[in-house]
């Protein structure tokens, strides 16, 4: 006889979604086959972490070479006072291992730049970018339009966030493209116009909702439950606790599937050279 797909003791732990209607056993084997790449193990990283591990999928990737810092400990949640000085990979994958022995957790100790973008975004099925910094949510948005994969982006303000899903590589059922990054913010914010919350603060506990909402996102599109946020925009006011959603269209004009981008691919015999192009207008990864 073959091993059941579930032991006992994953029955017992994901029994409330094997229970819950629009998930339930098929969609919880589809989590535990399913491979998750998380672009940064900070504040939005490291409770996107913990619920992806807790919800059983089956391997997870992460990419950060960083360190835990002591004002790390404010929001990212995944770290302790013990690992300060550690790498967040390490420590990443030390709480994982505690929190779902189930889980495999592989370390990408890397910077995620345009030299290793398609390299990690290929081997995984879903992307994850929790990065702080424009010039990385570039690199991600247009590695996996390039290997057709689902990316689920977030950012935070001090007191403000937003999120999205992205699905560019397809069409909506009209015909017109599914929107890009691009198609959001075509190009990056003027040098100083969008501080690092080391110099303008982040509310903690923000994080939390992002990075949650997130692994709600990751989800969704493993199992395939209610509607997708392609072409619709979340953004979230802590400072009044709104949240409201817009709809952005896909813009013909974008480089990566906008309509002279289409002209040039059908006379590239493939999209490495567009790929270097785009990326933040320069060719260069994030500094």
């Amino acid at each position: 006889m073959t091993e059941p797909f579930f032991s006992p003791d994953e029955i017992e732990r994901y029994a409330r979604h094997i229970v819950l209607r629009g998930v339930g056993g098929p969609g919880q084997q589809k989590l535990k086959a399913a491979r998750v790449l998380v672009i940064g193990a900070g504040g939005l990283g490291a409770p996107l972490l913990q619920y992806l591990a807790a919800a059983g999928v089956g391997l997870i990737g992460v990419a950060d070479d960083d360190i835990v810092a002591l004002s790390n400990l404010q929001r990212q949640v995944l770290h302790g006072t013990q690992d300060v000085g550690r790498a967040k990979t390490e420590s990443a994958a030390a709480a994982i291992a505690r929190l779902n022995p189930h889980v495999k957790l592989v370390q990408h100790k890397a910077r995620f730049s345009a030299d290793n973008a398609r390299a990690l975004v290929s081997a995984y099925d879903v992307v994850a970018d929790g990065s702080d910094n424009f010039a990385t949510r570039y690199i991600a948005s247009d590695a996996c339009f390039y290997e057709r994969r689902p990316l689920i982006t977030a950012a935070v303000g001090a007191f403000d966030g937003s999120l999205t899903v992205l699905r560019p590589y397809e069409s909506a059922p009209d015909g017109e493209p599914n929107p890009t990054y691009r198609c959001l913010f075509p190009e990056p914010p003027p040098e100083g116009a969008a501080p690092a919350c080391a110099e303008i603060g982040v509310l903690g506990a923000l994080t939390g909702i992002l990075g949650a909402m997130m692994a709600l996102e990751v989800t969704r599109e493993i199992v395939g439950f209610g509607e997708s946020l392609v072409g619709r925009l979340v953004l979230v006011d802590a400072l009044d606790m709104r949240f409201e959603t817009v709809r952005y269209r896909w813009d013909p004009a974008n480089p990566l599937n906008g309509k002279r981008a289409a002209m040039s691919r059908s006379a590239a015999s493939d999209g490495e050279h567009s790929f270097g192009e785009t990326l933040t207008g320069t060719g260069r990864g994030p500094r």
